[in-house]
């Protein structure tokens, strides 16, 4: 992983840092700080799931109908970036975190042909852009198992219902019931399920704040240099 930091003064794009974990356990605003700190661009994969979940209802197709929904999937324009996620055009960034794509998204991520459209989109982008940040759930299992740095970010599912409802409300039972029933459907999927990937370093965020996690994954990257 010589090519993460600095070098003769200038930032090196050419590395892949793969982090997975369950939802709501702080993967997303740790990959974007880490992203920034090295200088890397920063791809959110669930986004792109949740996109295409928004499409599939804004179509008003059933998200358990696994062909319509892979048609959907192939032909959707998805634009990721920091300024949020639009789905054929259309700003999502509000929408995709809403109750109806949240309830159907583990029945849209599980069709196996999506999956293979958004991991081919995924490689693309991060062959355009030569490295990144990627986040999701498959990352290092799948979608870059060779990546230079690959971790499993996880929190308890109380802390993460916590977390939760701090940012959008609720009662935090409920949440954490919700948490865990998204986190059986993700790891008992048949396709790509939620897991350790081989390799990966394991990061419980539970008593931890955001900013200490961030520095001891940057202090990984510096000791990977030395």
């Amino acid at each position: 992983m010589s090519d993460v930091v600095e070098k003769d003064g200038e930032l090196v794009r050419d590395v892949v840092i793969a982090i997975d974990g369950p939802a709501g356990a702080g993967k997303s605003t740790v990959g974007r700080a880490v992203a920034h700190q090295l200088g890397l661009d920063y791809l959110d994969t669930g986004a792109m799931y949740r996109g295409v979940t928004f499409g599939v209802l804004r179509r008003g197709i059933d998200p358990s109908d696994n062909e319509a929904v892979a048609r959907v999937a192939a032909a959707i324009v998805l634009v990721v970036d920091d300024n949020g996620i639009t789905v054929d055009g259309v700003d999502a960034d509000i929408e995709i975190r809403g109750r109806a794509v949240t309830a159907a998204v583990s029945s849209v991520a599980a069709n196996s042909a999506v999956r293979t459209e958004l991991v081919r989109r995924q490689r693309e982008w991060v062959t355009n852009r030569g490295g990144g940040v990627v986040e999701g759930r498959d990352i290092g299992s799948v979608v870059f198992p060779d990546a230079q740095l690959k971790l499993y970010i996880t929190a308890s599912a109380r802390v993460r219902a916590e977390r939760r409802v701090a940012e959008i409300g609720g009662d935090v039972d409920e949440v954490e019931s919700s948490i865990i029933e998204r986190d059986r459907k993700d790891s008992s999927r048949a396709d790509s399920p939620l897991m350790e990937a081989s390799g990966s370093v394991v990061v419980d965020t539970s008593g931890m704040p955001i900013d200490d996690v961030v520095d001891q994954i940057l202090q990984m990257v510096s000791d990977a240099e030395k």
